[in-house]
């Protein structure tokens, strides 16, 4: 049975992904809460939650002893999946602009920075079901098609490569909802909260072969 280490870092919806992820796996996977380094890089697939401010975020995840060198160790030289939910995709950026400057994993080149939207009447916080826009990409992303996800955030993360936008959502103005480069993958919403489609990509993610 594979293992699934979902990151423990004092940041994250913990309870509704550990739950959603059991779900999904329907007894397939073994879903490990943990910060435990050695677990970490000994894992199959790595999930990485995140609420809150990125740099409170990274600052808790840098505190965890060994446990951005395990992650990079599993994902980025032994090639294993990962997934970032929300804050823990704009992890993947080279820099957060909340609060000042903060750096990233640097995973995937970008910067996440306040969503703006062009239209007034679109609110920040972006709250609630939207539907994204061109899905595509890995098919852990292409899958999802046009069944909408719940958002909750007011920050969002610009690859600097357009490529590695593997969908968009429309809020008075587009800006990338999902990335995906290799075998590292993340999306803005929330598949935990979205029901079956949430439920649909989380089992896509454990079976996804990048």
């Amino acid at each position: 049975m594979q293992s699934v280490a979902l990151i423990d870092y004092g940041s994250g919806n913990l309870r509704s992904a550990e739950k959603a992820l059991v779900k999904a796996a329907d007894g397939a996977s073994q879903i490990v809460v943990t910060c435990d380094p050695e677990t970490v890089a000994n894992a199959d697939r790595i999930v990485l939650p995140g609420v809150g401010a990125f740099s409170a975020c990274m600052t808790a995840l840098s505190e965890r002893p060994g446990l951005i060198e395990a992650m990079t160790q599993a994902v980025r030289a032994n090639g294993r999946p990962f997934l970032g939910i929300c804050v823990g995709m704009q992890l993947l950026a080279t820099r957060g602009l909340e609060f000042g400057e903060t750096r990233g994993l640097d995973w995937i080149g970008g910067d996440v920075r306040r969503v703006e939207p062009t239209d007034a009447s679109a609110k920040i916080p972006h709250m609630g079901w939207n539907t994204l826009v061109s899905p595509h990409g890995p098919d852990l992303i292409a899958g999802i098609g046009d069944a909408p996800m719940y958002f909750t955030h007011s920050f969002a993360f610009y690859p600097d490569d357009e490529n590695d936008v593997a969908a968009w959502v429309d809020h008075g103005g587009r800006f990338p909802a999902a990335v995906a480069k290799g075998n590292v993958a993340g999306v803005q919403f929330h598949p935990e909260k979205s029901q079956s489609a949430g439920l649909a990509l989380l089992a896509r993610f454990l079976e996804w072969r990048p």
